[in-house]
């Protein structure tokens, strides 16, 4: 009976002894005592793609979690796209908004955050305050977002590499580089599509065609000029008008977002879906919304890889607030929940050993960088002039 007694007693202890080992030692600095103590009654707008169950119950969790601990009630708020943000943001510095803004944190990451910087929508550098960026592995992409420098404008929050969602039962051997998906699809006329862009994934699939479709990558990564981008993206217009009269609705229809392709998978209309979350696939078995014998391939030259963010605007009417649930997404505790394919599965940000014991590793494949925002910029366009009727 004693020791049944001990072990209850210890047990909230040890449950925290992996936060305790891996808190950075400035945890305690009097500047970060005094944000915490003026996030307190704080209500954060958190401003992020609303388009995923998974992604939606895991951020409930953490509402209850930074209520509990810090006393900071986190609202999160539903969009399709990010850039909606971005342009209420501007609009509201051209109306001379400067405090007390509608927006307390964003999730953001390449051409949207290039917006930000360069219209100076974002606030102070922030993350150098953050006790648990010293947890996080600086050898992933988290010191560039899409060629563009952070600069403590934004904090790592996960990595994303895009993948096929494949279902194994209708699909013998899964593809695994632009030539065999074009063949496939075109032996298998209706079972496969993409999101529309400019929507992320859609736009991300093109990128990720484009990487595939280009011997020399080098001026990807740079400013796209009138004539590398006419040359560079030739192959990907042929590629593409190949490809939509063998797609789901023979490419004259597109899904709106990664959503419904994933309901197409699961419903059997299509046989494979994109995701740019690598442990996406095995979590959505785990938890029934796909098929059991659905698992992620990504493209043998390599998946296309960045790290997402979290961004305060410049306005932010919570910005000490913001700052506590950023750090608190960046602790050792909500990282590895976010990588278990249980709740998310989204690969975490931090060191290995920064994370708790019994935290698995999760699911990376061979990576390639993004390609300079610019590049998105053009191919959302002319995507659209060409194919969005």
């Amino acid at each position: 009976m004693f020791k049944t007694r001990l072990r209850a007693l210890l047990r909230p202890l040890m449950a925290s002894v992996p936060l305790l080992l891996t808190s950075p030692l400035h945890a305690n600095d009097a500047s970060w005592q005094q944000t915490l103590l003026a996030a307190r009654g704080q209500t954060v707008y958190f401003n992020a793609w609303g388009g995923s169950p998974e992604i939606n119950a895991y951020l409930v969790w953490a509402r209850q979690e930074i209520a509990r601990q810090y006393q900071v009630e986190l609202v999160q708020v539903k969009v399709d796209d990010i850039a909606q943000s971005v342009s209420q943001l501007l609009a509201g510095k051209q109306a001379g908004k400067t405090s007390n803004g509608p927006i307390d944190l964003l999730w953001v990451n390449g051409e949207n955050f290039k917006a930000l910087k360069e219209q100076g929508l974002l606030g102070d550098p922030f993350t150098d305050e953050l006790p648990n960026m010293a947890l996080v592995d600086t050898t992933l992409p988290v010191s560039e977002d899409f060629t563009v420098p952070v600069e403590g404008l934004e904090a790592p929050w996960g990595i994303g590499q895009l993948n096929l969602m494949v279902d194994g039962d209708q699909v013998d051997a899964p593809p695994t580089s632009a030539a065999a998906l074009l063949a496939w699809a075109k032996s298998h006329p209706g079972r496969f599509t993409y999101p529309k862009p400019p929507q992320f994934h859609g736009s991300s699939f093109l990128k990720q065609i484009l990487l595939e479709l280009t011997p020399d990558p080098a001026p990807l990564y740079r400013e796209a000029t009138d004539a590398d981008f006419l040359r560079i993206t030739a192959p990907l217009w042929a590629w593409l008008d190949q490809l939509h009269p063998a797609l789901w609705r023979k490419g004259r229809l597109f899904p709106t977002g990664a959503a419904e392709t994933r309901q197409l998978l699961d419903d059997g209309e299509l046989a494979m879906a994109i995701s740019f979350n690598p442990g996406e696939a095995q979590s959505s078995v785990q938890n029934g919304t796909l098929p059991p014998t659905v698992q992620a391939i990504a493209m043998e030259k390599g998946a296309l890889t960045n790290s997402h963010f979290l961004a305060i605007p410049f306005n932010a009417s919570a910005r000490a607030g913001a700052k506590v649930v950023v750090n608190f997404l960046l602790s050792p505790a909500a990282q590895a929940r976010k990588s278990d394919p249980a709740f998310w599965g989204d690969p975490s940000v931090l060191r290995q050993e920064a994370l708790p014991g019994q935290t698995r590793p999760a699911l990376r494949f061979k990576g390639v960088a993004e390609p300079h925002p610019s590049w998105q910029t053009r191919l959302e366009a002319a995507w659209a002039e060409r194919y969005g009727h």
